[in-house]
């Protein structure tokens, strides 16, 4: 197993050269450490209990979803009050220009050392690589499962190839249940393909310089026909406050 600290290397080094860098699952268990994951199927089943997702402008049925917002700082994390996620339209011409309340993220959730390693990796990655970083950053955590059935496709970005409109982005898969096709893209902002992956198994992750690089996921449909397809990630993004 890679040491932490070398590793964290590797990802700086990747996210100043391009942008981006995925991290498969057993380097993300090192960095989340054996305490996460010792919890991990109980982290996961709480992606059985997220609400509709009702503010889809193609009027789709196929994301559910909860959210959370956070301060985070080198001196630590603080959950902040129930709030609305906001896109302007310049980044998400689909769904973006309201506020959309979504049901919160469960505090066991939230508390779980999965969360919280995520998040404290995170904050450790990013706020060295950052120029004048603020004191603390804006951190949105979302739960997300997209569904797909026979004649029913499932769009984890109906938005298409897009930036959030945040400084960094984490997107860690939790489970893929009987998809075919959801292939992570990052494109250069002009267009050039820089990467094409598919997170497949728990734990595999990509970390993102939204400044830097777009990213998109291709549509999901059941690999096995009659049986009901879900990819289940969790994503979470910094902005300075």
């Amino acid at each position: 197993m890679i040491p932490p600290d070398t590793l964290k290397g590797d990802i700086t080094a990747a996210l100043r050269d391009t942008g981006f860098c995925r991290v498969p699952p057993a380097e993300a268990d090192a960095l989340l450490g054996p305490e996460a994951l010792a919890g991990w199927d109980a982290f996961a089943d709480s992606w059985n209990d997220l609400g509709l997702d009702r503010f889809m402008a193609d009027g789709g049925r196929y994301r559910r979803r909860r959210f959370a917002a956070f301060s985070a700082s080198p001196g630590g994390l603080v959950r902040k009050p129930h709030q609305p996620h906001y896109q302007s339209r310049d980044y998400n011409g689909l769904n973006g220009g309201v506020q959309r309340w979504f049901e919160p993220i469960l505090d066991t959730v939230a508390e779980h050392p999965v969360t919280q390693g995520i998040l404290r990796e995170g904050l450790a990655l990013f706020h060295p690589l950052t120029v004048d970083p603020p004191k603390a950053w804006h951190v949105e955590l979302h739960q997300f499962r997209i569904e797909a059935g026979d004649g029913e496709t499932g769009l984890p970005t109906p938005e298409g190839a897009h930036r959030d409109g945040v400084d960094w982005v984490i997107v860690m898969l939790v489970e893929r249940h009987n998809v075919a096709s959801g292939v992570t893209d990052i494109f250069a902002p002009k267009g050039a393909r820089l990467g094409a992956f598919t997170l497949e198994r728990p734990r595999d992750s990509v970390f993102l310089d939204d400044h830097r690089v777009l990213h998109g996921v291709t549509a999901i449909h059941p690999l096995e026909p009659g049986v009901p397809a879900r990819r289940d990630v969790l994503v979470a993004t910094f902005r300075r406050e």
